[in-house]
């Protein structure tokens, strides 16, 4: 019996590429649950790598599979032919996805693998970066570096299954090559002789979340376009019916991605490879933190906007710390405005070239920066209510920049962005440059040190 594609997805009101890609996506739980069945390890590097290739054809066609293919080579061949700068090497040569980006497909509804290709990206990159890694030395290297670093070249097919296990090149989340070795080969946190913890009431968890976000997102979106953006009418609203109409096309957005990382949560859970230890209750209970990509009531309620890397799209946010962030400061130095700027500027790159991209993580280096100038007035202070004022100021502050940056993001045009910006007068670009002006004049007052911890240092 063949499926009414058409009738199927008007009755949701998407695309039927779309939908098409909704059907693959939900399927690779399925196809997660019997990942759990397949043997350790060369079987599972192959069902890996065919179930991903299969669903890839099914979403997005031959075409954009072969476009897969040349980044996963890209990633790749490097390693084989040059291993001391394969990772450097790889980093520049894999960022050149950006040229398939289609942002436009995404903001009018429709679907590519562009967004695969964003994850397959991340994990070629980190792959050949910790592979480079295993020719230094123990003091050359930092933790994260030390817990990844790959001292053996990953055969093909091992990396062909890292590369498309269980769905996750569809939209993350993104994971290390060290930790899917030992959890196809049953080491570590996956041995054999550990006992493995139950995942369904996790995926449950997941599963009714990912519901309740898809409903919320289709009854939001049709009472928000973006399009209002760009109509007259809309210049004639005042400034607050503006900025709130603002917060809530960026409030309504998320809740498609909170519904695409509750699937994928559920998919990395449900093959057992999301399990990521126990926790230090009695009785202890299993920790699922490498699929978990957003915390939804993080995002919504950040007391600071340094709180939302933590939280929102975590996996990709721990990838940046791990391979620009820290990797972009000098031994025994301080990271400081550089390289967040840095940071946010190889996140813009890596989501495509588009000008409402690069505008909006400049701006969240801007968020960032202001929000931590107010934490640290707020830590300075004695009084508890002053404090507390501080906590509000700077949770009203990231609720503001947050969603006025985030019309750059949803809209991606030059001239649509700064006529949403120019409509409420700047308020959240000329807000934190004040804020960070102000921190460099008014210096929060240190705290007196106990006379012990004086003596001691």
């Amino acid at each position: 019996m063949e499926l009414d594609m058409p009738a199927m997805a008007a009755t949701l009101g998407v695309s039927v590429p779309v939908l098409r890609f909704l059907l693959c996506f939900v399927a690779t739980i399925p196809t997660s649950l019997l990942c759990r069945i397949v043997p350790n390890p060369l079987p599972k590097h192959i069902y890996s790598a065919f179930t991903g290739i299969v669903l890839c054809y099914l979403s997005f066609g031959a075409t954009w599979n072969i476009h897969l293919l040349v980044s996963m080579l890209i990633g790749y061949i490097p390693m084989l032919v040059y291993r001391p700068k394969c990772g450097i090497v790889v980093f520049f040569a894999a960022m050149g996805h950006i040229y398939y980006m289609s942002g436009d497909a995404w903001k009018e509804g429709g679907i590519d693998a562009s967004g695969a290709m964003m994850v397959l990206t991340l994990k070629v990159i980190s792959c050949a970066m910790n592979y480079q890694d295993g020719l230094l030395k123990d003091e050359d290297l930092r933790e994260s570096q030390k817990k990844y670093r790959l001292t053996k070249m990953p055969s093909l097919i091992e990396y062909t299954g890292y590369c498309l296990c269980c769905g996750s090149h569809f939209a993350g989340p993104v994971y290390e090559m060290k930790d899917y070795l030992d959890w196809t080969e049953g080491k570590g946190l996956w041995s054999q002789a550990e006992k493995q913890p139950s995942p369904f009431g996790a995926v449950a968890r997941a599963l009714l979340q990912s519901g309740i976000c898809m409903a919320l997102y289709l009854n939001l979106v049709p009472h928000f376009p973006l399009s209002t953006f760009s109509d007259p009418s809309y210049l004639k609203w005042g400034f607050w019916k503006k900025l709130g109409y603002q917060y809530m096309c960026g409030f309504t957005a998320r809740w498609k991605y909170y519904f695409i990382w509750s699937i994928s949560e559920a998919s990395i859970i449900i093959s057992g490879f999301g399990f990521s230890g126990w926790t230090n209750t009695s009785p202890p209970k299993p920790k699922w933190d490498r699929a978990i990509n957003v915390d939804i009531l993080g995002v919504e309620f950040a007391k600071s906007a340094v709180q939302i890397p933590l939280v929102w799209n975590i996996q990709v946010s721990t990838w940046l710390r791990y391979y620009v962030y820290e990797r972009l400061v000098k031994k025994g130095k301080k990271p400081g405005f550089f390289q967040l700027l840095a940071t946010q500027t190889v996140s813009a790159v890596w989501h495509g070239v588009y000008p409402g991209y690069i505008i909006f993580f400049v701006q969240s280096a801007l968020m960032i920066a202001g929000s931590r100038v107010i934490y640290r007035w707020q830590q300075s202070l004695s009084s508890n209510a002053f404090r507390k004022m501080l906590t509000f100021m700077n949770f009203a502050y990231t609720l503001l920049v947050l969603n006025y940056s985030a019309v750059g993001f949803m809209v991606l045009s030059l001239h649509e962005t700064l006529t949403a910006y120019r409509s409420v007068h700047y308020v959240g670009t000329i807000l934190p440059i004040v804020v960070i002006f102000l921190g460099s004049v008014i210096k929060p007052v240190r705290a007196p040190r106990p006379a012990a911890q004086k003596k001691e240092q």
